[in-house]
């Protein structure tokens, strides 16, 4: 008894509310829901560039084709719009393991993205293996499913 009077005279909190049970619920599901909207999901890994480039490594030597993958890494060349069907823009990716892509982003469907040599570059799109790298296509929205589809990150900004 003696102590409790001693923390409350040592240790005032002026107007001390208790926050509600709503309000808490409230709180917690607009800290969940900025965290799934920028970047964090439960069942993804962290957006390390290792694990991205495990996975496409592995997509590599295997030769696979038609497999969604992630990946990250730098600008090392801007090659002309290929305008043969849809307009894409074209780029060579070179991943942190030595490794270089073709990235062909469908301009006719997502904006273009305003790339310089050296810039880094996040992407979810489609690999097809061929005899020079590959090359990961459908960065962008699926207009069929509107669920699906991938994305190219440049400076922060989600091009689908």
């Amino acid at each position: 008894m003696v102590l409790k009077s001693i923390i409350k005279v040592s240790y005032p909190v002026p107007n001390y509310k208790p926050i509600s049970r709503h309000s808490l619920l409230v709180l917690l599901a607009i800290a969940l829901a900025v965290l799934l909207r920028y970047g964090w999901s439960p069942t993804e890994a962290p957006p390390a560039g290792k694990v991205f480039d495990t996975e496409i490594e592995r997509v590599i030597q295997s030769r696979a084709s038609q497999t969604w993958v992630e990946t990250n890494g730098s600008v090392t060349r801007l090659l002309p719009d290929d305008h043969e069907g849809s307009a894409h823009q074209r780029f060579i990716l070179r991943l942190s393991s030595g490794h270089t892509v073709l990235v062909a982003h469908n301009i006719d469907l997502a904006r273009r993205v305003p790339l310089r040599v050296g810039d880094a570059v996040r992407l979810r799109g489609r690999y097809e293996w061929n005899d020079k790298g590959g090359v990961i296509h459908w960065t962008h929205h699926d207009p069929g499913n509107p669920q699906a589809g991938g994305w190219l990150e440049h400076s922060t900004v989600r091009y689908q």
